[in-house]
């Protein structure tokens, strides 16, 4: 017979205590983090913008209940809905992921930690319009960015060790984490309950990837990120009632964590909590496509305007080999039929193929309408992926941080053009001085797709102030994205 387990409660896991003590007591003075984050509010929103052009994801948006609107809610940037926060967190969440378009980590695990602005805007929304209404003195935006510089921290430095993707899990499951964590900090927690709301998110049954791979890729991955904030918000708020936690969530022998999902291993960090993700973040400022593939999107319209250059065409190509990292391999190297648009922006082979047809990645790229053209299929079954080690290792290496690709194409005459090799996308930090410019032109047209002249203008006098936008009150600055 087996000895029973004590029925001891333990004290919280270090891990816990960890992420809680960091959010309530750690001091951001890097002004290059608050810079960085509003720059990234500002892309997020934006990309958010974009997505509501398209019917999959405005068929997602509103209450629950069709017609609901709640007094003081938080509201969701372009549109007219007022929400509760939990479906706000939803809403935003949702249509700034939709895309593929906004910041990524990428690490032992990716994701991108914007996502957890869903929770953090609508919170900080609902709390600041129901503080005015109560005659106190509503949240600051800079309370917006330091929630945002906090999850990004937590997702992304637990994402450098530690590879959920490796067990099945999706990374969103950071996302849920990372909200729990500062949307509870904002409500206004107890140290105490802060850690049963982040022992909450991590007793949660997690995602499985299966919605990001084939043969199952599909539209989910599109809004889980939504669904993990709103869930986040959901989880302050019961914890914020006096709900109990699970002190030993990650530990406990048999029913915890690490043996029931992580193969009995714990967590390993590489860095303590400060503000170092915000400050190294990957931005996607031209193409709307998972992240592996950037650079290998940079070399194929360097490609396209050689061909038009030298008079060939895409025709003439026998074979494109793309010298790349093992992530992308592993992640976004597809063969065979794909299924619909998620199935196309997780495929390097057409997000290569496209470029070179003509000259462009947009996100109606990904569309039926474009996906037919048989040219795209025929240049997709000549492009073949081959791991190299120095990729690998370069993406792994915290001074370096690459996200290499390279690309060689072979012609049926049996001529070779020279190999053209990206190592760090535009959004990279390396390249800060000349993505933020672009990074700015992409919010403006993502402004100018939503809203007119003088609401556009009213918004960039704001967003484009690091001063100014610190200083205004949440609920004003969520005001002006109103239609």
């Amino acid at each position: 017979m087996s000895a029973a387990l004590p029925n001891i409660r333990p004290e919280a896991d270090r891990e816990l205590v960890d992420i809680v003590d960091y959010v309530l007591s750690f001091r951001i003075d890097s002004s290059l983090a608050y810079e960085t984050a509003r720059n990234c509010l500002i892309d997020t929103l934006g990309c958010g913008l974009e997505a509501l052009e398209y019917p999959a994801c405005t068929k997602l948006m509103g209450p629950i209940v069709p017609g609901t609107v709640v007094p003081n809610g938080a509201k969701v940037p372009g549109t007219q809905f007022q929400l509760d926060p939990v479906q706000a967190a939803f809403n935003i969440g949702a249509m700034i992921r939709w895309l593929d378009f906004n910041d990524t980590w990428l690490a032992a695990e990716w994701g991108h930690p914007s996502d957890n602005l869903g929770g953090i805007l609508a919170t900080a929304d609902w709390l600041s319009r129901n503080a005015v209404a109560a005659g106190r003195k509503p949240l600051t935006m800079k309370e917006v960015l330091t929630a945002m510089i906090k999850a990004h921290e937590i997702q992304g430095c637990i994402a450098l060790e530690n590879s959920f993707n490796k067990v099945g899990l999706d990374h969103v499951l950071l996302v849920k984490v990372a909200s729990t964590a500062v949307v509870a900090q904002m409500l206004g927690l107890t140290r105490e309950e802060i850690i049963n709301a982040v022992s909450l998110a991590w007793v949660d049954g997690q995602s499985l990837r299966t919605y990001r791979h084939a043969p199952n890729t599909g539209s989910r991955k599109s809004w889980a990120a939504g669904d993990a904030t709103s869930r986040a918000v959901r989880l302050a708020l019961m914890a914020k009632t006096g709900e109990m936690g699970y002190p030993s969530v990650l530990t406990a022998k048999t029913w915890g964590f690490y043996d029931v999902s992580f193969r009995g291993q714990p967590f390993r960090f590489q860095r303590p909590y400060g503000s170092y993700v915000m400050e190294n973040v990957l931005f996607k400022i031209s193409y709307p496509a998972e992240f592996h593939s950037q650079t290998a999107v940079e070399c194929a319209m360097k490609l396209h305007a050689q061909l038009k250059a030298s008079g060939r065409s895409a025709e003439d190509i026998a074979r494109i080999r793309i010298r790349t990292h093992e992530a992308c391999i592993r992640i976004i190297d597809k063969k065979g039929p794909l299924n619909n648009p998620a199935d196309r922006d997780h495929c390097v082979q057409y997000m290569v193929a496209v470029p070179i047809l003509f000259g462009r990645l947009t996100a109606a790229d990904y569309e039926d309408d474009i996906a037919r053209d048989p040219r795209i299929d025929a240049l997709r079954d000549r492009i073949s992926c081959v791991e190299d080690p120095q990729f690998t290792a370069d993406y792994h290496d915290p001074e370096k941080r690459s996200i290499a690709n390279a690309l060689t194409v072979e012609f049926h005459d049996g001529t070779k053009l020279d190999e053209i090799i990206c190592e760090y996308p535009i959004g990279h930090r390396r390249r800060r001085a000349d993505g933020i410019p672009l990074l700015e032109a992409k919010f403006r047209t993502n402004l100018a797709r939503r809203f007119p002249k003088k609401q556009q203008d009213a918004i960039l006098a704001v967003s484009l102030d690091q001063a100014k936008l610190e200083a205004m009150p949440v609920h004003e600055y969520v005001d002006l994205y109103v239609i």
